[in-house]
């Protein structure tokens, strides 16, 4: 499938299923409370500073860029494709009153921000969405300033077996036996984000997946040293909520890599084999 291709399928996937959907009760307040009940995106809160300029290439309907607007006086700018997924982030934006955050409709091959314009760039769940990985990674990451963080957020290619066997099963079935899906089995989510996740994560156009030693590879090129991941790159380290992202951790070997990523095949029966790695840019 031709580039223009895969995009037109991924932009009218998110017209029609916008994601992460907010239900109709969702207030700033239960958002932080959702958001809280981990560990990773606090610790971003905690630790992006609250003078940084943020750009969220991909934010979907805006979540994580409403939550850490929400909080300090950053500003974060938060594009996508989709623009019901725009709506639904901007229509939450009012509100709950969030000054610092601002919607905008970009494909992030074609960024119309300048070159090093922000502090730091959040990807999570959006390049691998896409025909080439690392063609979208190489034109988001010259938006970071030198001495900033990209931060990006991939399927495993080891973490998501998991997910990719209920979905045999899934399609097999005609979509019998939802409950061996984790999250829907948990029973916290409302009817609209049950029918999202299940759509995102099942019956998505395109999706590719990466490893550990493959985003390393990019950072190299691209001018990143590795800072920290989620789940941390070396075996005997523990994610933490002391972790530091933003400082240099050891990248570990290749049998750290093999071993991490092997328990990701454990958290994916749990979990969607979703992984972070963070750099900071030093070229």
């Amino acid at each position: 499938m031709d580039h223009s291709g895969v995009t037109a399928k991924v932009k009218s996937f998110y017209e029609q299923t916008p994601f992460p959907n907010y239900e109709s009760e969702d207030h700033i307040s239960a958002l932080k409370e959702k958001v809280e009940r981990g560990i990773y995106v606090p610790l971003l809160d905690q630790q992006i500073p609250e003078d940084a300029t943020v750009l969220e290439a991909g934010c979907g309907t805006g979540q994580l860029s409403n939550y850490l607007a929400s909080r300090g006086s950053r500003t974060v700018f938060a594009t996508d494709m989709s623009l019901s997924s725009l709506k639904l982030g901007q229509q939450f934006k009012q509100q709950n009153n969030i000054d610092k955050v601002i919607f905008c409709q970009m494909n992030l091959f074609r960024p119309f921000f300048l070159p090093e314009s922000f502090d730091y760039v959040i990807s999570n769940g959006v390049l691998h969405h896409t025909v080439d990985p690392f063609l979208g990674f190489q034109s988001i990451s010259r938006l970071v300033r030198k001495g900033g963080y990209i931060i990006i957020g991939l399927y495993n290619k080891y973490g998501r077996l998991a997910t990719d066997s209920r979905r045999v099963i899934f399609r097999l079935s005609g979509n019998r036996f939802t409950f061996l899906d984790p999250r829907i089995r948990a029973g916290d989510l409302g009817d609209v984000r049950r029918i999202t996740w299940f759509k995102d994560q099942y019956e998505h156009p395109h999706e590719s997946k990466h490893s550990i030693g493959e985003v390393l590879k990019w950072f190299r090129e691209c001018g990143f040293e590795f800072t920290c991941g989620v789940p941390m790159v070396k075996a005997s380290d523990t994610f933490s909520p002391e972790t530091k992202l933003f400082e240099k951790h050891q990248q570990g070997s290749r049998l750290d890599h093999l071993l991490v990523q092997a328990r990701m095949v454990l958290d994916g029966m749990s979990g969607s084999g979703f992984f972070v790695m963070i750099g900071k840019r030093t070229a």
